[in-house]
């Protein structure tokens, strides 16, 4: 299992390690005359949050990561006030100017060298001296001098040190202690463990929420990253439910009186993505991006099954909240551990899919390929334009087209290789809703490509991509449906109701042999067909599809993240002019529901 952004020790088990350390307790209480909290809060300006996915740097990659050199006092050491200055300094020069802004300072900065945390005698959050010897307060000023926004970190709940004997008082909040915030059996909460669960049913709870958010506006933090919440990181059951801290940090965050951008981590569960939506400005869909290891990620790790997981949620983004898919790291070469075909990809999907474009690599060594990637007019205005992302058009097969229609009635397309040796990859119009000609534009390599009649192919190298907007200049498909229910059912499979679902209803319970057969499939001639097919789906499967007494081909449907929503995409078939048969086959697995089809009326 890979943890989120709090680290522990090395060489100990998790969640052991985490308590342990908290368990040390609070260290010596700041005297008030230190305290961090003496400025006016900012005003609320009526700039919106999140408008667009952020921008910036974060120091957890290369905290987190074993590359030489980079952790010298040991590990997750990287965060320190000097370096934070240093990627400011060299944020403000390299990557301002193309909308870069947010400098967040990770797990780490209230624990010393061996991870003991600091407190203050409110039971929050205070800056560890050598780490930070100028305080939270003057790094934020510092940051803001050179015109951009400062963030900060917390795990979420009542960590065990800042609980004390239960008698730490609530600042600002008087008879509330810590014991008054927590249930009585001092249940633990987050992905690690290492918090006690805060009760919500008590107002003092509210209040130290409170007396944080006020810390940080005092402090002049633009961004707070909420890290271990649950439903997700790992963790589910009533005590990992922490809906209730997310809606109390949005309402502090509110009554602090400076607009303070609030990001969730991490692997959110989608069955809350309503709460997200509603009490944050983004959440993280999966685990760490970083592998842990000698360079700052790995393909195999994790950057790829971005792939697999971000199409459930693509519906749910937008102003005001994005989905987060980690940091991206791709400005450093060999420091990164991955390809050049490998660092493209993984900067299209990114910006596709409108991820906030936040990097954890040294932005004072970026080498000149990382540079493009991450300063590319272009691509960076395909991230930000406020529109919902790009979502796969085609199976989550290991060649792929991702698509989404620009307001201006162009498309921006991405075509992905995900196989480990070259391969071609189509993207066909008709998957896009039209046929005929269109005119193409090359993104990253700044060609325009001329008019392609129905699609276009590319060879890609393994993990490799192309990213392009296409401006249609042929004719809407006209499509013909036909209700899987109406079809000929075997096996297993059985109707069920579906209120998402086209007429009400689905086919479902397609295993291990279940087969739904639709037949009289009318095509007026010969030809590949690509069918859009309607499907249900709470994790991601593969179905065999056939056509015509062809052989069948097996699709893998990405989640749809839960048995309610529907997705759809584009599968090739084998059509005869005249009436044909389409079957949908589980073979000997778990196959989608299928809702029904669309054949276009051409091949």
């Amino acid at each position: 299992m890979r943890s989120s952004s709090y680290p522990v020790l090395p060489a100990r088990p998790l969640r052991a390690v985490v308590v342990l350390a908290l368990a040390a307790g609070v260290t010596a209480a700041v005297p008030a005359a230190r305290a961090e909290t003496t400025a006016p809060p900012a005003a609320m300006t009526s700039t919106e949050v999140a408008a667009k996915p952020y921008m910036g740097w974060t120091s957890w990659t290369m905290q987190s990561s074993k590359y030489p050199g980079l952790n010298p006092k040991g590990d997750y050491s990287y965060l320190s006030e000097a370096n934070v200055r240093k990627q400011t300094d060299a944020m403000a020069a390299k990557l301002k100017k193309f909308g870069y802004e947010y400098v967040n300072i990770d797990a780490g900065w209230w624990m010393d060298w061996s991870w003991k945390p600091r407190f203050d005698r409110y039971g929050r959050q205070q800056a560890d001296p050598e780490r930070f010897p100028s305080g939270m307060k003057a790094v934020a000023d510092r940051i803001h001098a050179k015109g951009l926004k400062a963030g900060i970190y917390l795990p979420v709940g009542l960590e065990k040190g800042a609980y004390g004997d239960g008698r730490t008082p609530v600042w600002n909040a008087e008879g509330c202690t810590t014991a008054d915030i927590v249930h009585d059996d001092l249940r633990t909460t987050n992905g690690w463990d290492s918090a006690y669960k805060i009760d919500f049913s008590d107002p003092c709870a509210q209040k130290y929420i409170d007396s944080q958010a006020r810390m940080f506006a005092d402090w002049g933090y633009d961004f707070l990253k909420l890290d271990g919440v649950g439903p997700g990181s790992s963790k589910s059951g009533d005590n990992y439910d922490d809906v209730a801290d997310v809606a109390a940090w949005q309402q502090a965050i509110r009554a602090a009186g400076r607009p303070i951008h609030l990001e969730l981590s991490w692997s959110l569960d989608y069955g809350h993505v309503e709460d997200w939506k509603k009490y944050s400005n983004g959440w993280r869909i999966d685990t760490d991006v970083e592998c842990y290891c000698n360079t700052l990620v790995s393909w195999e790790n994790s950057v790829d099954d971005r792939w697999a997981d971000a199409p459930a949620w693509t519906d749910h983004a937008g102003p005001g909240g994005w989905n987060d898919l980690d940091s991206l790291n791709v400005g450093n070469g060999e420091m990164d551990g991955l390809t050049k075909a490998e660092r493209q990809s993984y900067a299209t999907l990114w910006a596709i899919a409108k991820s906030p474009l936040f990097t954890g690599d040294d932005l004072t060594r970026l080498d000149s390929y990382g540079l493009k990637l991450l300063t590319d007019r272009e691509v960076i205005a395909i991230n930000q334009s406020g529109t919902p992302p790009a979502e796969p058009v085609t199976p989550s097969d290991p060649q792929q087209v991702w698509a989404a229609k620009n307001p201006n009635g162009t498309y921006t397309v991405a075509l992905f290789n995900l196989s480990d040796a070259p391969a071609a990859v189509t993207a066909n119009w008709s998957t896009l809703g039209f046929k005929g000609r269109a005119s193409v534009r090359d993104v990253w390599n700044k060609e325009n490509l001329g008019g392609h009649t129905d699609r276009i192919t590319q060879a890609l190298p393994a993990h490799g991509s192309r990213l392009f907007i296409v401006t249609p200049r042929g004719t809407a498909l006209a499509w013909t449906a036909h209700e899987a229910e109406a079809g000929t059912l075997s096996g297993n499979a059985s109707v069920a109701d579906c209120s998402a679902c086209s007429d009400g209803r689905k086919v479902g319970n397609l295993y291990t042999g279940g087969k739904v057969t639709v037949r009289d499939v009318v095509v007026p001639k010969a030809g590949t067909y690509q069918i859009k097919v309607a499907y249900v789906s709470g994790d991601s499967r593969s179905i065999l599809v056939s056509a015509g007494g062809g052989g069948a081909t097996s699709h893998k449907f990405a989640s749809t993240g839960d048995w309610a929503t529907v997705n759809s995409v584009h599968v090739p078939v084998t059509l005869k002019a005249g009436a044909n048969t389409i079957i949908f086959d589980s073979g000997s697995g778990y196959a989608p529901d299928i809702d029904r089809i669309d054949v276009p009326t051409s091949s």
